[in-house]
């Protein structure tokens, strides 16, 4: 996993890239990025872990607190996403994943799934201490 510091979260114009802002801190989303990782994409994909980033804004367009808030990304051309739709963006360029990505386009899907990811926000915390002791009963 990659700690990024605000120069490298910049855009990196011309490289079609994803760049995937993501809590590195929060069990759940490591553990779903470092299955991502685990893939091959499509097309390139850089995931960054804001968890130890400075306050403020990160370089790319979002703030350090949103970005650990929810999961952003940052389309080739710049476009700053979040949320069902960045889950969206980053299933189209994972290999396995296509068709679900298809299929969460088609409206209204992505609303749903943002409807979705928002329960699961308001969760996240207690499934986060709850990860993490499992994590300290396991040693």
């Amino acid at each position: 996993m990659q700690r990024v510091g605000q120069e490298s979260l910049k855009p990196r114009t011309g490289a079609g890239e994803l760049l995937v802002l993501y809590d590195g801190a929060c069990p759940l989303c490591a553990r779903e990025i470092a299955h991502y990782q685990g893939l091959t994409p499509v097309a390139p994909v850089r995931f960054a872990d804001v968890s130890a980033a400075p306050e403020g804004d990160l370089g790319c367009g979002v703030d350090r607190r949103a970005a650990l808030a929810r999961m952003h990304v940052v389309e080739p051309d710049g476009t700053v996403v979040s949320g069902a739709r960045a889950f969206i963006g980053l299933w189209r360029r994972m290999p396995g994943w296509h068709w679900l990505a298809r299929l969460a386009s088609v409206p209204p899907a992505p609303w749903l799934l943002e409807l979705i990811y928002r329960a699961f926000l308001r969760v996240r915390p207690a499934l986060q201490a709850q990860a993490r002791r499992k994590v300290v009963d396991a040693r």
